[in-house]
C-alpha cells in the first residue's frame, strides 16, 4: 500500500501517482484529501507548490469514478440505497433550497439574508404522549423553532399547519404574531413541548418553562407533528434525545426520539426521488466543475488530472478543458459525447452555461481555485450566480461539496464568500500569515536617478510607456516627471545588470502592465538574442501564442518569461532559479505570491525588486481605458480628468516589509548580493547542501531521533498492555 493509499486514494490513481515520483502527499493534501472524500466543503491555504491542485483533483477524480462506477452496476449510489434516510435527523430532501444541514443530520444554516429558509425533521409523533427536543442558537440571525406538520409550508408559522417560536419572542401560527415568553438568541437553548394528550405546544428558554403557546385546532388531531425550523441568516443546531439534553424536559415529557413505534411515522417528504436516483445525467451535465482565474492555470489543472486518471478505467472518466481561444463547435461536439469534469475560465464556462450546452442538474463538486485571483477580477456575481443555479442536492441525494483554493483564507472577500455560499466549511490553513519560504533569497536595489545619471548616456534604452510625452522630461530638467522617465530607464539596464552579474539562464520577469512587458520583450531582444531569449505571457496575446510560449519556456527553449501578475498566478514550473520583480506590486500580498515562483521544491531561488526611490508616472488603467479604448494620450492626472496616477514604490516597499515583519536586505546597484547575508554559497535552482542540517543524508541524520520514539511507544505499549493484565 502507497503512502498515498493510506490516505483514502483508489490504487489505480495511486499507480499513476508513483509514476509522477511523488513519494507522499504533501501537507495540504493529507488534510484536504481525507475531508474531501468524507464529503465536506473545504477552504485550503498553503504556499505555492505546496500541491494544493492535487489536493482536490485527487479525491473530485475518485469519487466520479465511484458513481459512474455504481451507476454502471446499477446501484445508482455508492451505499446502492439512495432512499435511505436516518431517522430523527433534519432531512436533507424536506427543506429550503438555501438552507445547508450538516451530515449528521443534527445542524441547519441558512446564510440568505434576505428570505427565509426552513426544514422538516425525517420523523415525526402522532397519536398520543407528551414529547420534548431542544434547539439550540449557535449563530447569530433569525430563526423559529417549532412543529409543523408537512401540509405546512417550509416558513413556519405562516399557515395554519405550523406552529412556531421565534428569536424575538413572538409565537406565530397562520401569519399570527403575538408576544410570547422572551426574545432568545446566540447559545441559547429551546424546548419545544408537544402535549398530545392535551393537544398544546408550549416552550422552554434554557430550562425555563415559557407557558403555553398555542392549543391545537381538533381538526389536526390525527396529524403527525415534525421537529421544524426555519432561518434568515442563522444557524441552530438540534437534539432529538440521542444524546443528554442540556435542561431536563418539563415533567412528564420524554425525548421524541424515545417515542413508542405506534406513536411516530416517517415524513414521505424526507425522501428522495428513486426514479430520478436511478436516472443517468445528461451527457452535457458534468459531475464537478472547476474554475480558473486563467488558461495557463486551467490547462496546467486539466493536465494534472488527465495524468492522474491515466490507470481509472470501465468506466472511463471524461474530462473537458473550457477556455477562450478554442472554436466553440470543437468543445460543443465533446460535451454532446459526454462530459464528466469540467475546467474552464469564466468568460467560457459562462457562455456554454447560459447557451446550455453546460447544464448544472447534476454538479455534485463546485471548485473555485485561485479564488482570491477571481473574486479581484471581479467574478463575484458570476460565482454567486453559478452556485444559485446548481441543486444543492444531488439527483442521488448527495450533498454538493465546494471547494475553495486561495492565497490567503483571510482576505475579506473569500472570508464573506465563503460565509455565504459554503455549508460548514472546514479550514486546512496551513499557510497562515504570509511569511518568505527559507528556500528563497530576496534582495532590494533601489533605482535612484538623481544619484545614478547614467540614464541619460546610454546608447540602447527600453521604450517607456509614453506617460510623459507631454511633461518636457530631459536629462537636463530636474523635475518629478524627468525622474520618473529615468527610473523606467534605469529598471530596463538594472534588469539586464541582473542577468549579467548572476548569469541568469532561467528567469521571470513580472511588470506592472502588458504594455510594460512588450516593451521590456522587445528590449531583451535588441540587446542579445540568445543571451537574452524571453517570451511574454499576458492577456493580449493571442491563446494559442500564450500556450506555446509557457510550453517554450518549460522546456528551456528561451531563458526568460516575462509577465503580469494575472498570466501568471498558479504557474507551477519546478526548479525555478530567479525572479525579478520590474515593478513592486500595488498589493503586498502579490509580492509574497510572486517571489513564491522561486524556491519550490526545496530548491534555492534568488528574486530580486527593483524598486525606485522617487515616485513613477503611470498608467492608472493598463493599456486599455474605458472611455478612450486602447493606446489611451490622456496623460493627465485622474484628479484632472486623465489617466495617470503616481506610484510610490518606497511606501510599497514599507509596506511588504511590515506586512512580513522584516527588513529585506538591500543590494547596491551592481546587484551583488553578499553571501553572508544568506547561509553560505548557494547554488540557485539547486537543493541547499551547505547548512549545518541540509538535505544531504538526513535520512541518517534522523535515524536516532527515530529510533528512540520507537522505544518509547513500544515501552508505552507494554505498560498500558500490563495495566490492562492486573
Amino acid at each position: 500500500m502507497t503512502a498515498f493509499e493510506e490516505f483514502g486514494v483508489l490504487p489505480e490513481i495511486a499507480k499513476a501517482i508513483d509514476e509522477m515520483e511523488w513519494t507522499l502527499p504533501t501537507d495540504v493534501q493529507a488534510e484536504a484529501i481525507p475531508l474531501i472524500l468524507g464529503g465536506g466543503d473545504v477552504l485550503m491555504a498553503a504556499e505555492t507548490g505546496s500541491g494544493k491542485t492535487g489536493a482536490f483533483c485527487l479525491p473530485i477524480l475518485q469519487i466520479v469514478w465511484e458513481t459512474l462506477r455504481d451507476i454502471a452496476e446499477g446501484k445508482g449510489t455508492k451505499s446502492g440505497n439512495a432512499g435511505a434516510i436516518a431517522p430523527w435527523t433534519m432531512s436533507f430532501f424536506d427543506r429550503g433550497s438555501a438552507l445547508a444541514v450538516t451530515p449528521d443530520g443534527t445542524r441547519c444554516q441558512s446564510r440568505e439574508f434576505k428570505e427565509w429558509h426552513g426544514s422538516r425533521a425525517t420523523t415525526g409523533v402522532k397519536g398520543s404522549g407528551k414529547y420534548y427536543f431542544e434547539a439550540t442558537v449557535t449563530d447569530e440571525g433569525l430563526c423559529r423553532v417549532g412543529w409543523s406538520t408537512t401540509q405546512a409550508s417550509l416558513d413556519l408559522g405562516t399557515d395554519r399547519f405550523g406552529y412556531g417560536f421565534g428569536g424575538t419572542g413572538k409565537k406565530s401560527n397562520n401569519r399570527q404574531f403575538d408576544d410570547y415568553g422572551e426574545a432568545f438568541g446566540m447559545q441559547d437553548v429551546i424546548g419545544c413541548c408537544l402535549d398530545l394528550d392535551k393537544y398544546e405546544i408550549s416552550y422552554t428558554k434554557n430550562g425555563k418553562a415559557l407557558g403555553l403557546a398555542f392549543k391545537i385546532a381538533d381538526q389536526f388531531k390525527k396529524e403527525t407533528f415534525y421537529p421544524a425550523v426555519v432561518l434568515k441568516n442563522a444557524e441552530m443546531m438540534f437534539n432529538f434525545g440521542k444524546t443528554d439534553f442540556k435542561h431536563p424536559p418539563p415533567s412528564g415529557f420524554v425525548a421524541v426520539c424515545k417515542a413508542d413505534e405506534r406513536n411516530t411515522h416517517s415524513n414521505p417528504l424526507a425522501t428522495p426521488d428513486k426514479s430520478a436516483a436511478n436516472s443517468k445525467p445528461a451527457p452535457n451535465a458534468p459531475a464537478a466543475i472547476i474554475i480558473e482565474p486563467s488558461r495557463e492555470l486551467a490547462e496546467q489543472t486539466y493536465d494534472q488530472i488527465e495524468k492522474f486518471k491515466k490507470h481509472l478505467k470501465d468506466p472511463l472518466v471524461k474530462s473537458l478543458l473550457l477556455i477562450g481561444g478554442v472554436k466553440l463547435e470543437q468543445q460543443r461536439s465533446v460535451l454532446q459525447a459526454g462530459v464528466h469534469i469540467v475546467v474552464g475560465t469564466p468568460g467560457r464556462l459562462e457562455e456554454m452555461i447560459s447557451s446550455g450546452f453546460v447544464q448544472l442538474t447534476h454538479c455534485r463538486f463546485f471548485v473555485l481555485d485561485e479564488a482570491d485571483g477571481l473574486l479581484k477580477q471581479g467574478y463575484n456575481d458570476l460565482i454567486e450566480r453559478l452556485h444559485k443555479q446548481i441543486p444543492k442536492l444531488t439527483f442521488d441525494g448527495r450533498r454538493l461539496q465546494m471547494v475553495v483554493c486561495s492565497a490567503t483564507l483571510h482576505a475579506f472577500e473569500v472570508k464573506k464568500m465563503a460565509d455565504k455560499l459554503m455549508h460548514f466549511p472546514t479550514w486546512v490553513d496551513l499557510k497562515g500569515e504570509d511569511a518568505v519560504p527559507e528556500t528563497v533569497h530576496h534582495v532590494v536595489c533601489m533605482v535612484d536617478p538623481q544619484r545614478d545619471n547614467s540614464w541619460g548616456n546610454l546608447r540602447q534604452r527600453i521604450q517607456t510607456d509614453g506617460v510623459h510625452e507631454r511633461d518636457g522630461a530631459h536629462p537636463s530638467k530636474q523635475t518629478p516627471e524627468t525622474y520618473s522617465e529615468a527610473v523606467k530607464i534605469l529598471k530596463g539596464e538594472y534588469c539586464i545588470r541582473a542577468i549579467d552579474e548572476h548569469n541568469m539562464d532561467r528567469a521571470i520577469l513580472f511588470c506592472r502592465t502588458k504594455l510594460d512587458c512588450d516593451n521590456l520583450e522587445r528590449y531583451l531582444k535588441q540587446r542579445g538574442g540568445n543571451k537574452y531569449s524571453c517570451v511574454c505571457l499576458h492577456g493580449d496575446r493571442k491563446p494559442f501564442e500564450r500556450k506555446a510560449n509557457l510550453e517554450k519556456f518549460k522546456k528551456n527553449e528561451c531563458k526568460f518569461l516575462i509577465c503580469t501578475d494575472v498570466a501568471a498566478r498558479g504557474l507551477d514550473i519546478t526548479g525555478l532559479p530567479f525572479m525579478i520583480n520590474i515593478t513592486l506590486p500595488d498589493d503586498k500580498s502579490s509580492y509574497v505570491h510572486r517571489i513564491g515562483r522561486v524556491g519550490r521544491a526545496e530548491r534555492m531561488g534568488l528574486a530580486i525588486s527593483l524598486v525606485a526611490t522617487v515616485p513613477e508616472k503611470v498608467w492608472y488603467h493598463g493599456e486599455w481605458c474605458s472611455t478612450r479604448g486602447r493606446n489611451c494620450k490622456n496623460t493627465n492626472l485622474t484628479d484632472n480628468g486623465g489617466c495617470c496616477i503616481w506610484y510610490n514604490e518606497k511606501n510599497l516597499l514599507g509596506e511588504v516589509e511590515e506586512h512580513l515583519n522584516v527588513t529585506i536586505t538591500q543590494v547596491n546597484k551592481d546587484i551583488k548580493v553578499p553571501q553572508n547575508d544568506f547561509d553560505g554559497k548557494v547554488v540557485y535552482g539547486e537543493k541547499n547542501l551547505n547548512t549545518g542540517t541540509g538535505y544531504k543524508d538526513h535520512v541518517d541524520q534522523l535515524g536516532p531521533t527515530v529510533r528512540k520514539l520507537t522505544e518509547l511507544e513500544l515501552q508505552a505499549q507494554t505498560s498500558f498492555l500490563k495495566r490492562l493484565k492486573v
